[in-house]
């Protein structure tokens, strides 16, 4: 199969036999075998409904829907888990991402070898209070995962089927796909720019909780990413720093102590001095530290997945 579409969705009843028809002529147009997987979120509309009626009309069409409404990380990692084409394309059912750019995606893919292209909005219809926030995640993403796209979030992207099936999406990673996928080896990662439409159909779900969310799962993609199969080098590095000038701080105080006590200078109890305690803080967060990258390697040498790796090819 040429194309797998993955389109999550929340409250979208309106917009989905617009798309559904759009999609469809750009698939024949272009002669393309393909499969459409409407994920529904928990829609509390008759967004269901809808899907039921238009996979009675294309057989192309399937769906899939949550009991409750899990966010768009777990929808897309339950459609990644379904699709059967050779690419995968993602896109937003609010009819704001154009189905008349996926042949450009998927030739790309293709003919340049990449695994996988992120959309790039250049000139967006979204509120100000939906564009400030994306131009700090994107800022911010592309100074710790050194991936140099202009639109992290953009829901239209293009991968390789190896892309989808190796890595896993949850919490708000959605928008943090093209750094786990670095994270994971694929690392041809392209970018075009896509038209952006303004919202035809009702209203968008952006809110402030997900500003903060995004940005917590930036640190999580980051450090995982990092030490997740070496906790001990994170947690036993910093643990031992802190520990060793905690040490050194208070043996120097204690010598200090000594030395004046010797030479029958007045001085005062360790115990009153305040840099006494902040040495010996020092040595317990240290110790803390150390510990918990001691227990990190003991889960990770338990974990059913320890010797999980993406093997690319053999001979």
């Amino acid at each position: 199969m040429d194309l797998s579409l993955v389109i999550p969705l929340l409250n979208e009843e309106e917009s989905l036999p617009e798309l559904s028809a759009w999609i469809h002529r750009v698939m024949e147009a272009n002669n393309f075998s393909y499969e459409v997987i409407f994920v529904d979120d928990g829609s509390t509309d008759k967004s269901w409904e809808v899907i039921c009626d238009l996979q009675k009309n294309n057989p192309h069409i399937h769906g899939i829907r949550f009991r409750r409404n899990y966010g768009k990380s777990a929808a897309l990692n339950e459609g990644f888990a379904a699709t059967q084409g050779d690419i995968i394309i993602t896109m937003d059912a609010d009819l704001q991402d154009s189905p008349d750019e996926i042949p450009e995606l998927r030739r790309r893919i293709l003919d340049e070898d990449l695994d996988l292209i992120s959309g790039w909005k250049q000139k967006r219809f979204d509120p100000i209070t939906k564009t400030i926030p994306t131009k700090l995640f994107n800022w911010a993403t592309r100074k710790m995962s050194g991936i140099y796209l202009h639109d992290f979030n953009c829901g239209l992207k293009a991968y390789r089927s190896e892309v989808t099936k190796s890595i896993e999406v949850y919490g708000e990673m959605h928008r943090y796909i093209p750094v786990i996928a670095k994270w994971a080896g694929f690392r041809k990662i392209g970018e075009q720019v896509v038209q952006h439409q303004a919202r035809k159909y009702g209203s968008t779900k952006f809110g402030w909780d997900r500003f903060i969310n995004g940005f917590l799962d930036l640190l999580s993609i980051f450090f995982v990413g990092k030490f997740g199969k070496k906790p001990m080098h994170f947690f036993g590095l910093y643990g031992t720093l802190m520990f060793v000038l905690g040490f050194i701080a208070s043996a120097y105080i204690g010598i200090g102590k000594l030395v004046d006590l010797a030479q029958g200078e007045p001085t005062i109890k360790v115990t009153d001095n305040p840099y006494f305690y902040i040495a010996l803080t020092t040595m317990i967060l240290g110790t803390q530290l150390f510990l918990a990258g001691f227990i990190g390697e003991l889960i990770g040498r338990s974990s059913a997945d320890r010797n999980h790796y993406l093997v690319k090819e053999r001979v």
